[in-house]
């Protein structure tokens, strides 16, 4: 298979997504809510900045086809939108402290369980069906969780609320199909801005000192842009031509750097029944991605 310049795109916002805690780290004495507040911001001045210099056209498209859907479509929209912001905020709070204060193995677990997850809940909440193979992938799924949480309880439980905020986001965003997603991001972190302001302190935020703390700018910056606007647009830009299957294949890259980093790179220890748990999951990753596997190969440039 040729690899096109989409391919890469791809490629590259999930390995870019795969050195997130690494920077993360670097902020490791700040509070979540605090780190949690910058990102929102920062990210949300950026996007702003890049819809008013290059994206109005598409605003106004968001607008115009939010205005002249039907009631029912606009409140769908609207409600949609609104629940994507919390579960979002939620999430981006969640996986900072877990890598911050649990270890990196933790996350990189939640995202790597994430999709099998979303299927999940897919056939719970919406009823999609599941092949067999899926069936079977969710089961071990579920045994790698059991064994995670012999002696690591605390651990297992962190990941899975992490990788459900995330799933239930996902599911969430499935009726805004046909709808610019950085738009609607844009709204969502607008929403995340106005729910995390009011309660900061509860947080641990602290707005004002932050703006003062130089380093605390610099890294929530780098966050902002390298490691969230930037790797969004390369993937939505593969999602114009690519399959979302063929994506969704390359988005494990993202969890398996990570592991390799807590090992690696930050001297995480695994016992034997973690590695066996891990092992279990990656099994299951390939299984349940086997049915994809032809059809995205068929239909790739």
């Amino acid at each position: 298979m040729k690899l096109s310049r989409h391919h890469l795109a791809a490629l590259a916002a999930f390995l870019i997504w795969g050195f997130f805690p690494i920077p993360l780290r670097w902020l490791a004495g700040y509070a979540s809510g605090q780190i949690l507040f910058f990102r929102i911001l920062i990210s949300l001045l950026i996007l702003l900045l890049l819809h008013s210099l290059g994206r109005r056209a598409a605003v106004r498209g968001v607008w115009a086809q939010w205005q002249t859907a039907a009631p029912a479509e606009r409140r769908r929209v609207a409600l949609s939108t609104g629940l994507g912001g919390l579960l979002l905020t939620s999430n981006w709070l969640l996986f900072i402290y877990v890598v911050n204060q649990v270890s990196v193995q933790a996350g990189s677990f939640a995202y790597l369980i994430c999709p099998i997850l979303t299927a999940l809940l897919g056939f719970v909440v919406l009823g999609e069906k599941l092949r067999p193979n899926q069936w079977a992938a969710i089961g071990l799924s579920a045994l790698s969780c059991a064994l995670l949480g012999v002696g690591e309880i605390r651990m297992l439980l962190m990941s899975l609320v992490v990788a459900s905020t995330y799933a239930a986001y996902l599911i969430s965003q499935r009726s805004l199909q046909g709808y610019d997603r950085l738009v609607l991001l844009t709204v969502q972190l607008l929403l995340a801005a106005a729910l995390v302001l009011p309660v900061a302190p509860l947080l641990g935020a602290e707005p004002l000192v932050g703006l003062q703390d130089g380093r605390l700018l610099l890294v929530t910056g780098l966050l902002s842009l390298g490691f969230t606007v930037v790797p969004l647009f390369l993937n939505l830009y593969a999602l114009n031509v690519l399959p979302s299957g063929a994506v969704g294949i390359m988005m494990y890259l993202n969890p398996l750097v990570s592991f390799a980093l807590a090992f690696l790179y930050f001297g995480e220890q695994a016992t034997t029944t973690q590695v066996v748990a891990y092992g279990v999951i990656l099994l299951s990753v390939v299984l349940y991605n086997l049915a994809f596997q032809p059809r995205s190969a068929s239909t790739n440039p």
